[in-house]
């Protein structure tokens, strides 16, 4: 099956989305149910139909089996790439095999959504980390994998850190006074912007970048822990860095490449290659606009594993469709923070008989068409 990935990101709504969307997800829940056999027995398990006629419908895997199964619809000789999530070296990691196909159906997805946002001219890219994220090539973390897909939208690319995640005093300077008063990029993820910014404070100095831009992503808990809200960072930030243009963005190493940008208005937006559900946390049904519950995020992308309807560990609010004030279509909405392992339900249904008990279960989906 092919993708054509050259469509508008955010200019179709919702019927002629869902027409083109629900096709490609359709064929996908064929291809893995053809070529990845614990996920065919957790299907035909549940008596799932591989046809349904609206998102809502599909079958969703919890991310988690991520962490304790092997899934790929490829053989191991086909394999590219295996991107782990983050986590510490206690957790258990989820592991994302990708072929050459799957790899460039994501990278090309991702551009396409970033250029939509940063334009195609190239800025000079300053990286909130250090250097040593990216050195395994065959075994990205999520922060790798992260970093790896954003310097195509940068040159000239420095990291602003050292390995001990202290700020290289010597490198931000010389970017500073190299592209002073010029647009530059700077990314990296929320926790570790954040970390910049209180050496800055400290320090009382600031990195006044006014034409500049600013992606980031992730560790939202543990700014959340300090008290650190979007309106604070962003404003640290305006104060510290100078920069203005500030979007965050959801995502995961699960579907890399379908990720959510978050607008002018502070909305989280779905591109044309993928979309969400929020689902009540207790019984699965569908939530409607105004409503928290469970994300769950599809996508058009995986090709090499069974990634394109996933149920993740986070709390989302569905704020609207195709009315954003910005002006984009599309499904747009919010992220709460993780759900409490409390209200994980789980239960013994199995991928591979031999790992009962140990795999954790989707929530209990309404089948419609099953």
């Amino acid at each position: 099956m092919e993708l054509e990935l050259d469509l508008p990101v955010y200019e179709w709504a919702a019927t002629e989305k869902q027409l083109w969307l629900m096709r490609q997800l359709n064929a996908l829940t064929r291809l893995h149910h053809e070529h990845c056999l614990p996920y065919q027995r957790l299907l035909d398990s549940q008596r799932v139909a591989l046809e349904v006629q609206a998102r809502e419908d599909l079958y969703p895997l919890a991310v988690r089996l991520f962490k304790h199964n092997r899934l790929q619809s490829i053989a191991d000789e086909d394999v590219f790439r295996v991107l782990t999530s983050s986590g510490t070296t206690s957790q258990q990691l989820s592991r994302i095999y990708l072929d050459k196909l799957t790899a460039s159906l994501q990278s090309r997805a991702l551009v396409r959504i970033m250029q939509s946002w940063l334009g195609r001219e190239r800025l000079p890219m300053l990286i909130i980390d250090h250097p040593g994220v990216i050195t395994d090539r065959q075994q990205f973390s999520a922060r790798g994998a992260g970093i790896q897909g954003m310097l195509i939208f940068g040159r000239q690319p420095v990291y602003a850190l050292h390995e001990d995640l202290s700020p290289n005093w010597d490198v931000l300077d010389a970017f500073f006074d190299k592209w002073r008063g010029k647009p530059v990029l700077c990314f990296g993820f929320t926790f570790m912007v954040w970390q910049l910014i209180q050496a800055l404070q400290l320090q009382q100095k600031t990195l006044p970048f006014n034409e500049g831009v600013l992606i980031h992503s992730g560790g939202w808990k543990k700014l959340q822990d300090l008290a650190v809200d979007n309106p604070t960072f962003k404003n640290a930030v305006a104060q510290t860095l100078g920069v203005h243009r500030v979007h965050n963005f959801y995502g995961m190493v699960e579907q890399v490449g379908s990720v959510f940008v978050e607008c002018e208005q502070g909305h989280l937006h779905t591109p044309v290659f993928a979309d969400v559900v929020i689902r009540d946390i207790v019984n699965g049904h569908v939530l409607g606009v105004g409503q928290t519950g469970v994300i769950e995020v599809l996508s058009a992308l995986p090709r090499s594993y069974p990634g394109h309807a996933l149920l993740t560990e986070d709390r989302g609010t569905l704020l609207g469709e195709d009315d954003c004030p910005c002006g984009r279509k599309g499904r747009y909405f919010s992220v709460n923070g993780r759900i409490p392992r409390a209200e994980l339900r789980g239960c013994s249904d199995t991928v591979e008989p031999k790992m009962a008990g140990h795999i954790p279960s989707v929530l209990p989906i309404p089948q419609r068409n099953g």
